[in-house]
Parts: structure tokens; sequence; C-alpha cells
């Protein structure tokens, strides 16, 4: 299932992204309710282990009939998407998790998961301009990244129960800031700048993607391919994430975990032939099974 935030007069609303169309389940839900179904994607995310049976009977009987419902089937041309996570709790991030991006950036491959954070004024969507904030930084470059999106509380959790914590996956563009980012040694400030993380399209279900260490991973820059790649160079994998994350701090659902990125950023070229991202660059995330995230970058006007 394809979990998406969709913009409807101002509001979010939460639907559903079918083979055919967009589904708006709040719309529907005003018209035909079902007790104990969240009309709202970040309560949904929160309750998922207890509505998710319920949500994928009632998202059935919508496709087999809407009649009498109105506003509810959607073509996707004539949708505006909201980030598929819009209010994540915790937002974790690992750096250097890629062997070939550790290498061509001349790191040592980490013994433990390098950890850091992000917030969430971060956070933004598909087809969202991003602001380039130039007036502190020239040198922001992209990261493809694929997202575990946690679905139920874990705490200790065993690396082989690991997976069964996990509501689903999405893309995120983990925008980096590289002069700021290396300005000291920790990493949050060229990191955390205001939408820095568009997330989306899709929130796709753990069952719809299966192994998420066998995914291919792109990113185009302009439609020029920037990095190209697979989660299985993945040094830790998902499943070795969230075990090792939980046995540090409560994992709850709707946190995020941002699980690092290929090869092919600005960072990784000789110095000289750094190009990093200007006004009016398009720059698109895609990874197999979770669609495509893109978003125009432009400089920001502060008044």
């Amino acid at each position: 299932m394809k979990l998406v935030t969709i913009a409807i007069d101002n509001q979010w609303h939460l639907g559903v992204k079918t083979e055919e169309a967009v589904l708006d389940l709040t719309a529907a839900l005003a018209q035909r309710p079902q007790e104990g179904l969240p009309n709202d994607i970040t309560d949904l995310i929160r309750n998922w282990t207890a509505c998710s049976a319920n949500l994928r009977r009632y998202v059935a009987e919508l496709q087999a009939s809407t009649e009498g419902l109105t506003g509810v089937v959607l073509q996707e041309s004539d949708v505006t998407y909201g980030p598929c996570v819009p209010e994540p709790g915790k937002i974790i991030c690992v750096g250097l998790n890629y062997r070939k991006h550790a290498e061509e950036t001349n790191a040592a491959i980490p013994a433990y998961p390098i950890l850091f954070n992000k917030f969430s004024n971060t956070i933004t969507s598909h087809q969202a301009d991003i602001p380039l904030p130039i007036r502190v930084t020239n040198q922001v470059d992209y990261e493809a990244e694929l997202v575990i999106v946690v679905g139920k509380q874990a705490k200790y959790v065993d690396k082989a129960d690991a997976l069964n914590y996990v509501l689903g996956y999405c893309n995120v563009n983990d925008l980096s800031a590289r002069d700021l980012q290396m300005r000291t040694p920790q990493w949050l400030l060229g990191k955390s700048c205001d939408k820095f993380s568009p997330l989306g399209p899709y929130l796709v279900t753990a069952d719809e993607v299966g192994n998420p260490n066998n995914l291919s991973i792109k990113c185009t820059v302009n439609g020029e391919v920037r990095q190209q790649s697979n989660t299985s160079d993945m040094i830790f994998y998902c499943d070795e994430i969230v075990s090792y994350i939980s046995q540090h701090m409560t994992l709850s659902p709707g946190d995020i975990i941002l699980t690092g990125t290929p090869e092919g950023v600005v960072l990784g070229k000789p110095e000289a032939e750094r190009v990093y991202l200007k006004h009016g660059d398009v720059v698109t995330i895609e990874i197999e099974k979770l669609g495509a995230l893109t978003n125009r970058m432009v400089d920001e006007i502060v008044e």
C-alpha cells in the first residue's frame, strides 16, 4: 500500500495511491465513516498496529465502489502532495553508511553506525521548491537516501526481529550544506537548513517493498545521473540500524531513520570539479518500488 498526504483546500488529507488513481481517504471517511480509522496520516502512522488491517479493508471497499461519494477519486496529475510523513517524531540519520561513498570521501569505514539528527523544519514534500540559503552557504549537495518509517515502539530489539517494527519506507533527499557541515566535528548545522529533507511522494508499506537491502537507488540533477547504486552497498543494513538504535533509545511510531547515501555526491569529486546545486536545478531521487521524488532548487529570498 502507498500512503500519501495530499493538499485539499489548504489542509492535509490522508490518501492512498492505487494503480488507477489517488483515493482521498479523509474525504471518504467524512461521507462513509469507519469506526476506529483515523482520517489523518499522522494519527494513522502513530496507531498503525491497531489500524492497518481496518485500513486495508476500507481501501478495498472503496476500490470496489465509491458510489455516492464525491471528491474521493483523484487523478495523480491533479494532486498536490504533502510530505508523506508530515510530523515525524525523531529524525535520525546514519552517516557514511555506503561503502563506496565512504571510499569516495576518503573516510574510514565506520565500526558502528554514525548517528546524527535533523529537525522538523527540514521536512517538505515532493514538487516543493527548496530554498538555497545563499546568505550562509553556496555548497548545497544532494543525497539520495532510503528512509525507514517506524510503525511500532521498539526498545532493545534483536536484529532478527527488527524489520517487524517497520511500517514502511520512502525516499528522501538529505540535502547538505557541505561547508557548514564540515565547519565543526558536529554535522547538524549543515544538515538542518529549512526544507533540507523533502520526503515522498509515497510512504510504501513494508509488505509491498520486501527486502529493503536490495533496492536500486538513483539521483539525477537536471536529468543527468549523479548517483546510481543499490541499497545492498550499505555497511549497516536496515535491520542492523533499527536494532542498534533501539538499544540506546526508544523508537516510536512515526520516527524516521535516514539510512545514508551512496557514492556520486558533489563532495566526493576532486575539489576543482565540484559544482554544487544552484538556482533552477531540478533534483530527482528514485528508489525501486518507492516512486520518484522531485524538487527544484531556488535561491532563498529574504525580505
